[in-house]
């Protein structure tokens, strides 16, 4: 089966003040290129990364890494509208796509590993699991981009999740990084 990721890296890091989270240095690289390398680490193929906001900077801290880097121009309209950008540069044959957040840069490649492992077909969604509780990132089958190319607003694909929770295949995860985002300036000061 072939299976994508998808590195969502359009935002505004409004609650950031002027800075830029997403070119802000994690373990001296730019966050941005610390989860894309994380997406290449984990294997899936292509890897798509979707800019808006400072596009050229972004793009820029993503060079050499072999990536597809695409433009979405309607950013500012909110997450959504990166995601359908992302889900419409796959390739048509690819079987699921692993939806990853550009603020994220403590997810380990094992994990998505592990998603990909227990990736059963199009109808799968693999979630990461610590004590119950569910994080990111999510790996989508191809039978729910539809449905995620109809999304509006400022919210991801979580909402499709309680409409098909029969699918879902919950992976057992042994880190908390499934969690943390980062949003403001006290998560990035945490990281550092």
């Amino acid at each position: 089966m072939r299976i994508a990721s998808i590195v969502l890296a359009a935002g505004r890091s409004s609650r950031m003040g002027l800075r830029n989270k997403l070119l802000e240095s994690i373990g001296g690289e730019p966050m941005v290129r610390r989860v894309t390398t994380g997406a290449i680490a984990g294997g899936g193929q292509p890897v798509v990364v979707v800019t808006g906001h400072e596009a050229a900077e972004v793009g820029a801290a993503l060079h050499g890494l072999g990536v597809t880097v695409i433009l979405n121009l309607e950013y500012a309209d909110g997450l959504s509208t990166s995601l359908r950008a992302g889900l419409s540069a796959l390739p048509a044959d690819i079987d699921g796509a692993l939806i990853l957040l550009g603020d994220m840069p403590e997810v380990e490649a094992s994990i998505l590993r592990a998603l990909m492992a227990a990736f059963t077909g199009e109808s799968a969604i693999c979630v990461p699991v610590l004590h119950g509780r569910q994080g990111n990132p999510v790996l989508w089958g191809r039978r729910y981009f539809r449905e995620m190319m109809e999304l509006t607003g400022d919210v991801g694909a979580k909402p499709l999740m309680a409409r098909h929770e029969a699918q879902i295949i919950e992976v057992e995860v042994a880190t908390d990084s499934i969690f943390h985002d980062v949003d403001a300036p006290e998560d990035l000061a945490r990281l550092k």
